[in-house]
């Protein structure tokens, strides 16, 4: 897939998570989602930071490293000190002013994009990234904090088969699920089949022992921990990808657990 691909799937999935919070009151925006301390408003306040940042790698990189810098010093004061330094002046502002910061850096975020060649590296958090996995990040971030939002606020928001990106990811982390938490990696693969939004069949991995077969909805649910795996219709075979579907983790940062089940 080609790297301008990713980013108009990625312009569709802003434009989607645009139906829903667009009608949203003042006060589904000041409701508690189910990540620890955030509001919907905050949700949307952390994809208006990072999208910012994205577009601030691609633009100006050497901008960017002072960004990281002075997340990190943030960081230094905990979570109330990233979310005061990512969230801080998003907080201040009204909640149409809110909605419109969050469109004005996904634009920028997109113009962005559309200068990325396919062998474009692209600096981020930790080791740079090649286009299409940064532009893929990206999109996994926007459906997994927007799928908190449609939560909390009873929203519909209909699967697309632009979960392929995400769902391709949540498969090619497996390993990171351990690596992030100083395991070892299981031997041997997991296979994974899914029933894509459309109809279609994708396939990944190959094992006899160890299969994930079920909906692309619901594995993206999962590996992006907004459903404990026992609230979806996910048939989980074999001990290895029992385990891995435990603590499957499609996101960077450090290691968070699946939400107890009806925890969501």
């Amino acid at each position: 897939m080609d790297v301008t691909e990713v980013a108009s799937d990625l312009e569709s999935e802003h434009e989607a998570l645009d139906v829903v919070v667009r009608g949203l009151t003042d006060e589904q925006l000041g409701r508690a989602t189910p990540s620890p301390r955030w509001s919907v408003a905050d949700q949307v306040g952390h994809l208006t930071y990072f999208d910012g940042t994205a577009a601030l790698a691609v633009t100006d990189p050497e901008g960017f490293q002072e960004a990281i810098a002075d997340l990190m010093s943030a960081a230094a004061e905990g979570n109330e000190g990233v979310d005061n330094h990512t969230l801080g002046g998003f907080r201040r502002l009204s909640p149409a002013a809110q909605i419109e910061a969050w469109r004005t850096n996904r634009v920028l975020m997109i113009n962005a994009a559309a200068t990325l060649a396919n062998d474009t590296r692209v600096p981020w958090y930790g080791p740079s990234m090649g286009s299409k996995s940064f532009l893929t990040a990206r999109l996994m971030e926007t459906w997994a904090h927007g799928q908190d939002i449609v939560d909390t606020v009873g929203a519909v928001r209909p699967a697309t088969d632009r979960l392929r990106h995400i769902a391709q990811l949540g498969y090619i982390t497996r390993n990171w699920a351990y690596i992030n938490r100083s395991m070892d990696i299981p031997e041997g693969d997991v296979r994974v089949e899914l029933t894509s939004p459309s109809g279609d069949t994708w396939s990944w991995g190959d094992s006899d022992d160890a299969s994930v077969i079920g909906t692309a909805e619901d594995f993206c649910l999962v590996t992006t921990q907004r459903r404990n795996v026992a609230d979806t219709g996910l048939v989980v075979s074999g001990d290895r990808a029992a385990d891995w579907m435990s603590r499957a983790q499609a996101f960077a940062g450090p290691p968070t657990d699946a939400p107890d089940p009806r925890g969501r």
